[in-house]
């Protein structure tokens, strides 16, 4: 299916709580001066424009980053992220996470990004014109790159879900990603979802990897009758820190009423 295109809820609280994660273990990566790899087995377009008739027809950015952008300090990574984005391409535009990796990482680390939608795969490489794009299953490219040359490093697996399979299928492709890596963090965005369809997912992952740090946040639907009513991250080898900030973001998603 290639059906999902983010452009319809590109910062919405989702993505508030995943880039704000995301751009910090990336900041955490880079304190020390040693090349990290980055992978990323959804991509997306990389660049989003929440003035676009798809973004607005949702309303998710105006519930989402519009009102929590005071959340964040000038000098937090993914306020500087956002600064950057808006500085570079106009008041409207929002990064995603292959972007937020680009402006958060050096020109000595590598970076490899899949995407199998063409249009959402052809924005990427315009977006990213010096990022490895590939269009193709990201579970699969993955699977061929780890472990990667640098050893030290991320992954971001961010599916749509649209493929229900995959809440099956995921804890198995993660299993051989965590023996075939053995020092990368691997980090697993998916939806908190009214169905509980996620739950099972969960339930196996935790028994997997039964020290990862799973963190959860939850807000209002979209709107009426909308399934996913919150968001979360199951970070294995999370960095130091991390489990504190989590908490500290989750306190202004508390107060969302």
């Amino acid at each position: 299916m290639l059906s999902y295109q983010h452009i319809f809820h590109a910062g919405n609280l989702a993505d508030v709580h995943k880039h704000a994660l995301l751009a910090w273990m990336l900041d955490y990566l880079t304190r020390k001066d040693k090349p990290v790899s980055y992978i990323e087995t959804h991509g997306g377009r990389a660049l989003y424009d929440l003035d676009a008739e798809a973004a607005r027809k949702t309303g998710e950015a105006a519930r989402g980053i519009a009102q929590a952008r005071d959340w964040f300090a000038a000098d937090d990574p993914y306020m500087r992220s956002l600064t950057e984005t808006v500085a570079a391409h106009g008041p409207d535009a929002y990064p995603g996470s292959p972007l937020i990796a680009v402006q958060r990482l050096r020109d000595s680390d590598t970076l490899t990004v899949a995407e199998l939608h063409p249009q959402e795969h052809n924005a990427l490489e315009l977006a990213l014109p010096t990022v490895t794009c590939r269009r193709m299953d990201g579970f699969d490219m993955a699977h061929g790159l780890v472990p990667p040359t640098p050893r030290r490093g991320l992954m971001l697996i961010d599916p749509s879900f649209e493929v229900k399979e995959d809440y099956d299928t995921i804890p198995g492709h993660i299993r051989k990603y965590v023996r075939a890596w053995n020092v990368g963090i691997i980090a697993l965005w998916y939806p908190v979802l009214r169905s509980d369809a996620h739950t099972s997912m969960l339930k196996t992952l935790q028994k997997d990897h039964q020290v990862a740090l799973r963190h959860e946040v939850r807000f209002p639907p979209a709107r009426p009758g909308h399934g996913m009513i919150g968001s979360g991250l199951f970070v294995i080898r999370p960095p130091f820190g991390l489990a504190e900030r989590a908490a500290n973001l989750k306190t202004h998603f508390d107060r969302l009423k």
